[in-house]
């Protein structure tokens, strides 16, 4: 097989083999998921036919949650690229057992957040620097950059969207990564509970309290005039911080 030639080369650690499966082509709590149940088919069936169907199928999940995770166009389609290329690379050496022990979503979803966590670990550790020049124009946080968000929906809601603009998606980045993260993945990569906890490696009381105090600061932040914009930012911890 060949491997797909837009993504870059892999500069994270991430392991997908050491990524954790669950049950057969099962997610969303348990139920049999279609869309899962067919990327395992064409995946049993040919790995390259396969890769092609899991790569239709979640493409938009894996770009919108890194997205939001990151903040930042180029760093999510990075992410994007690099997460889909691992996801290759571990399929070529997947057996029959394996592939039909995944699901897909949860899987892909945990290799996207171990590479966006190996980032923030990464940027951890290099000296700060003063920018010489302003914001470029293509680093902003989201596409609709022009869009401010109609404050009458719920944060559940504006969160889940792609159209909710630059605000909401600044507010995002004022989270601690540990909220950050589990809000996204429930909210945008739509993974129930359990499942987040398996891409967390945290217990499932854990990822639900991140979660609705993550709501809770994004709901005071959405109602804070300049919050967006006060240039405040949230700490630089791994998602597995209690914060």
């Amino acid at each position: 097989m060949t491997a797909p030639t837009t993504a870059p080369h892999p500069t994270s650690a991430t392991d997908p083999d050491k990524e954790k499966t669950g049950g057969h082509g099962t997610e969303q709590g348990g139920a049999q998921d279609p869309t899962a149940l067919r990327v395992i088919a064409d995946l049993t069936l040919d790995a390259d036919l396969g890769f092609a169907t899991l790569y239709e199928a979640y493409q938009n999940a894996v770009y919108s949650t890194a997205l939001r995770l990151s903040g930042h166009r180029q760093e999510a389609e990075d992410l994007a690229a690099e997460t889909f290329l691992r996801a290759y690379r571990a399929l070529c050496g997947y057996g029959p057992d394996r592939i039909a022990a995944l699901r897909p979503r949860a899987w892909l979803l945990t290799i996207l957040t171990n590479l966006w966590r190996n980032g923030l670990r990464t940027a951890a550790r290099r000296p700060r620097t003063t920018p010489l020049t302003g914001p470029r124009a293509d680093d902003s946080p989201d596409p609709t950059a022009h869009q401010i968000p109609d404050p009458s929906p719920g944060v559940e809601t504006t969160v889940t969207h792609r159209e909710t603009g630059r605000e909401l998606a600044a507010l995002l980045q004022r989270l601690p990564p540990a909220q950050r993260a589990a809000v996204v993945l429930r909210h945008v990569g739509d993974l129930p509970i359990h499942e987040i906890a398996t891409v967390l490696d945290l217990p499932e009381g854990t990822v639900k309290s991140h979660i609705s105090r993550g709501l809770t600061r994004l709901r005071k932040l959405h109602t804070t005039p300049g919050a967006a914009t006060s240039g405040t930012t949230a700490p630089s911890t791994t998602p597995g911080d209690p914060r």
